[in-house]
C-alpha cells in the first residue's frame, strides 16, 4: 500500500526487520531488569510506535509515561533548541527509568533531557533508541544503552517519525529522497 503523496520515499527498514530487532531489545531489557519493574518514558510524538511495540515485548511490570519535547518544528534538521511541551505525569524517583527515543540525531535533545531526569533521582536511567544517526552527532556525551539500528545521514520517516507531521503511519522506516 502506498501511503505517500507528496514525497518520494524509499523503504530502508521493513516492518519485519523492525519487529525482529524490537523483540531482541525487549528480551534484553527483560533479562537486565529481571525481578524488577521498569518505567518507560515515551518521548512524543515520534517514539509512540516504538514504545508501544517495545512495551509489548518487555516481560516485566511497567509504567508508561509520556514527555513531549520539540527541537525540529517543520524543518528537517534540529534547531538545537529543546522545548519541554508536556512533562511526566508521575514522579520517577526510585524507578528504573528507560527513556525511549525514536532517533538520536544531533544529541541536543537528550543532552538537555538526561540531566533533568537525573535530577529527579531515578534508581537507574537507561536510554533506548530505535535509530541512531552518529554522523549527525554534535553532542558526544549521549550514551545509548539499547540501539535498534545505526543509520546513515539521510532524512527518515515512518514508524512514528515524521516530516512536517506527515508519514508517521508508514509501517516501515523510509528515506525521503527529495528533501534537503
Amino acid at each position: 500500500m502506498d501511503y505517500t503523496t507528496k514525497h518520494k520515499i524509499s523503504v530502508y527498514l521493513t516492518e519485519e526487520q523492525l519487529n525482529k530487532r524490537i523483540a531482541e531489545i525487549g528480551a534484553d531489557i527483560t533479562k537486565r531488569f529481571a525481578g524488577q519493574s521498569v518505567y518507560l518514558v515515551c518521548i512524543l510524538k515520534g517514539s509512540i510506535f516504538f514504545t508501544t511495540e517495545l512495551a509489548k515485548r518487555i516481560e516485566l511490570p511497567m509504567t508508561i509515561d509520556f514527555m513531549s519535547v520539540s527541537s525540529y518544528g517543520s524543518a528537517t534538521k534540529s534547531s538545537g533548541v529543546v522545548n519541554v511541551k508536556t512533562d511526566l505525569s508521575h514522579s520517577i524517583e526510585g524507578e528504573n527509568v528507560i527513556i525511549v527515543e525514536d532517533i538520536i540525531d544531533s544529541g541536543n535533545t537528550l543532552s538537555r533531557l538526561i540531566p533533568l531526569f537525573k535530577s529527579r533521582n531515578p534508581k537507574s536511567l537507561t536510554l533506548c533508541t530505535l535509530l541512531d544517526k552518529p554522523d549527525r552527532r554534535v553532542v558526544n556525551d549521549v550514551v545509548c544503552d539499547y540501539t535498534g539500528f545505526v543509520i546513515p545521514d539521510k532524512f527518515v520517516v515512518g514508524y512514528g517519525l515524521d516530516f512536517d507531521q506527515r508519514y508517521r503511519n508508514l509501517p516501515y522506516i523510509g528515506f525521503v529522497e527529495d528533501v534537503e
